[in-house]
């Protein structure tokens, strides 16, 4: 069983940026789909962004051009690079890690392994 625990969020002005951190125990990633997924206040959760076991990338047209995922393999983290924020991307960012596609973790991500989330508030 994986284990995963967000870090660096916080408080940053709009067009700021800040990077999430998503370190993993338990599994190594490797073979993981990895995503963000988010959280805003009275909306329901939402797809941000994700990376394939091939590092290949996929973005919510919100985040496309602004945010970058990454994964570190020797560091069993993935990470969430946001720049030039908005206020509208304030919410609880969640990580999540599981054995599927990327239909699988954009729309219906049953199975998957979540962190406990990371908040990001991002003033005008």
């Amino acid at each position: 069983q994986v284990q995963l625990v967000e870090s660096g969020g916080g408080w940053v002005q709009a067009g700021g940026s800040l990077r999430l951190s998503c370190a993993a125990s338990g599994r190594t990633l490797w073979a993981y789909m990895m995503a963000w997924f988010r959280q805003a206040p009275g909306k329901e959760r939402e797809f941000v962004a994700a990376i394939g076991w091939s590092s290949g990338t996929y973005f919510a047209d919100s985040a496309k051009d602004r945010f970058t995922i990454s994964r570190d393999s020797a560091k069993n983290t993935v990470y969430l690079q946001m720049n030039s924020l908005k206020p509208e991307d304030t919410g609880i960012y969640y990580c999540v890690a599981g054995v599927g596609g990327i239909d699988w973790v954009c729309y219906n991500p049953v199975g998957a392994t979540w962190g406990q989330g990371t908040q990001v508030d991002v003033s005008s």
